[in-house]
């Protein structure tokens, strides 16, 4: 029997096909692109998956062209970014609840309103290659609801369903901004309050956050200059980075690049390289060759500051609780005088007081950098802020007794959320024998800094990620009676 045609509810939307009832299914569609996009948000939504794991596996595996493999990468991480926005789209145009949908299906659609409302991609080609998209996984009934559900979605632009749908501008602006530039409402909140006076700038915070980020590239020190590495990479000079070379936005996996290959250049954003080079710039009162990073996963700042110390004949030592993950930063840093441990920070056995400058690059939310994790939004909860906290400055109290008297200790953390930056900063402070510094004067050459003493970096100043930074001292120790 053949499945019942999509009907439409009271309000012209349709309700899906009825349960049960699906019409045989057809092979898939050779739509590379589509086909790898849909196959990544299924692992995202079954398996909590990272899509930028998942996709540049799958664009490899597959061997799609660069024409296909841009195509899928903008989709997938398009429709990610966008959950929040397509879902509150999707649940206008059906009667079904979204949580309802079959989950497949749902991650078609997604896609499907993604190129509908967010690409030029012509209506009559979003819409029929989503729909061969869910035939061939779920079936014809479903393939008739898809097309159904985008025919209505086809009906408004992205701007007119935000106009319908979103809270009103002028009594709830936050909440309508939230939904505008597709962040759930208490990212927004928290952005706005990290923004204090200048909270007129949520919008263009937002709307940074919610654009697919630029590649930042980091030249190693001492083997290539950041001149020499964008002349090989096509890229440009970054703007406040010694080391940093910036690459446009969908210029290839920069995992290819010759100097990526060679370990003579490594892919980290400018924000990152600006928050470890702050530790190494104020005065250490002292010796300043033994260097710490005490949460060194994924081990991008332990490359860089290896890098560093070296040039001066120094050490670091890089902690990493995950074995696996230290495994991975011993290969990242194998040329460099870092030796790794897995351990806990908080308890890592090494000697009290036994070094000059140590990160605290400390476990966060992630807030800051939404546009290089698409999906991490959607993910996150008001309620991990809490406890990622009290991590946070349990992991500051072990760097200051490490940290030798006279010593320099940053606190980093790629968030602008007040409650893990600057309350964790300021609780740190009142410690005994911690005295925090204004970290702006070692952030040379970058605007906009704000009123110190912590430094909140942000895409839409300075084309970074939001990463927050705030540096202390330790005290020489007192004198004994």
């Amino acid at each position: 029997m053949s499945p019942s045609p999509a009907r439409r509810d009271r309000r012209g939307g349709p309700s899906g096909p009825p349960r049960g009832r699906q019409g045989p299914r057809r092979p898939p569609t050779q739509d590379a692109a589509r086909d790898a996009a849909l196959d990544t948000l299924t692992a995202v939504r079954e398996k909590d998956a990272y899509a930028n794991l998942v996709l540049p596996r799958l664009l490899r595996d597959r061997r799609l062209t660069t024409r296909d493999a841009g195509l899928a990468t903008e989709l997938t991480y398009g429709a990610c970014r966008a959950f929040g926005l397509l879902d509150t789209v999707l649940g206008d145009c059906s009667d079904r609840p979204v949580d309802e949908i079959d989950g497949v299906v749902l991650d078609a659609l997604r896609l499907g309103c993604y190129q509908l409302l967010r690409t030029r991609i012509p209506t009559h080609a979003a819409v029929s290659a989503t729909v061969e998209l869910v035939r061939g996984r779920a079936g014809s009934g479903a393939a008739g609801f898809a097309n159904a559900v985008l025919r209505r979605v086809s009906e408004r632009t992205e701007d007119e369903w935000v106009e319908l749908l979103a809270p009103d501008a002028t009594s709830d602006p936050i909440g309508h901004l939230a939904l505008r530039h597709a962040h759930p409402r208490w990212v927004a909140e928290a952005f706005a309050a990290a923004l204090g006076d200048a909270r007129d700038e949520l919008a263009e915070a937002l709307a940074a956050d919610d654009a697919r980020p630029a590649v930042h590239l980091v030249a190693r020190p001492g083997e290539i200059s950041s001149a020499e590495l964008a002349a090989v990479t096509g890229g440009d000079e970054a703007p406040y980075s010694p080391y940093g070379v910036r690459l446009e936005a969908g210029a290839g996996d920069p995992a290819d690049l010759e100097p990526v290959r060679e370990r003579l250049a490594g892919v980290q954003d400018e924000g990152s390289q600006l928050a470890a080079l702050a530790l190494t710039r104020p005065p250490a009162e002292g010796s300043d060759l033994r260097w710490l990073d005490l949460c060194a996963g994924p081990g991008g700042k332990a490359a860089l500051l290896g890098a560093l110390v070296s040039l001066d004949g120094g050490t670091l030592d890089a902690v990493e609780p995950a074995a696996h993950r230290a495994d991975l930063i011993r290969s990242l840093v194998r040329e460099l005088p870092v030796t790794v441990h897995v351990g806990d920070g908080r308890d890592s056995g090494l000697p009290a007081g036994g070094f000059d400058r140590v990160l605290v690059d400390a476990p966060c939310t992630g807030l800051g950098a939404l546009r290089r994790r698409p999906e991490a939004r959607w993910r996150r909860r008001p309620s991990d802020v809490a406890e990622l906290a009290r991590l946070q400055g349990e992991l500051l109290r072990a760097a200051f007794e490490l940290v030798r008297p006279g010593g320099v200790v940053a606190y980093v953390v790629c968030s602008p959320h007040l409650s893990e930056t600057v309350e964790v900063a300021r609780q740190a402070a009142r410690l005994p024998g911690v005295v925090q510094l204004d970290a702006r004067p070692f952030f040379p050459d970058v605007p906009a800094l704000g009123d110190g003493p912590g430094v909140q970096l942000w895409p839409h100043r300075h084309g970074t990620d939001a990463m927050f930074c705030a540096l202390f001292r330790r005290e020489a120790a007192a004198p004994t009676a």
